[in-house]
């Protein structure tokens, strides 16, 4: 069992006049940590989908996705993409497709297999991701920079935790 500060919340009172939903878990109130675990995997995923909505110019949340990944793995494959994003092919070639006419990708023919194409990110590609990344950087500076320094303090545990939770396998 974990004790909680206070949140905010929709609250309610049940038929004995206890109060239930998202503001109860408060100040002494023993969360198990299951309950602990889906509250913040809710965060986690509201967060992540504000994230996602912080985007530079004319791409989609999608596209932001995949120009990350191409970041990431250098010169994937479609195929490699796709998999890497969780789509299936004929979704991956959309998005390459859209990304490819803005200047954002170029696609390669592989060196070693001429049949392969392999996808890279252009200059401009590079610039587009990286707003967006400062974006959702701005995003969430500017929230956290309204809260209380005490609050900032914990949120700067928190974050520690978050990375600690992220390196266990």
């Amino acid at each position: 069992m974990t004790t909680l500060t206070p949140g905010p919340g929709p609250t309610t009172r049940d038929s004995t006049g206890a109060t239930t939903g998202e503001g109860d878990l408060g100040v002494g109130a023993a969360v198990s940590d299951t309950e602990l675990a889906a509250r913040l995997r809710l965060a986690v995923t509201r967060l992540a989908r504000r994230l996602r909505q912080q985007v530079a110019g004319p791409v989609t949340a999608s596209q932001v996705s995949a120009l990350a990944t191409v970041e990431r793995l250098g010169r994937p494959t479609l195929g490699e993409l796709a998999a890497s994003e969780g789509v299936r092919p004929p979704s991956v070639t959309r998005i390459v497709d859209g990304l490819e006419q803005a200047g954002l990708v170029s696609r390669l023919v592989d060196d070693d297999d001429r049949r392969v194409a392999r996808v890279a990110l252009t200059g401009e590609g590079r610039r587009v991701l990286q707003r967006s990344r400062s974006l959702r950087t701005a995003f969430l500076a500017r929230r956290v920079r309204r809260l209380p320094e005490a609050e900032r303090a914990a949120l700067a545990d928190l974050v520690r935790l978050l990375e600690k939770l992220l390196e266990e396998r």
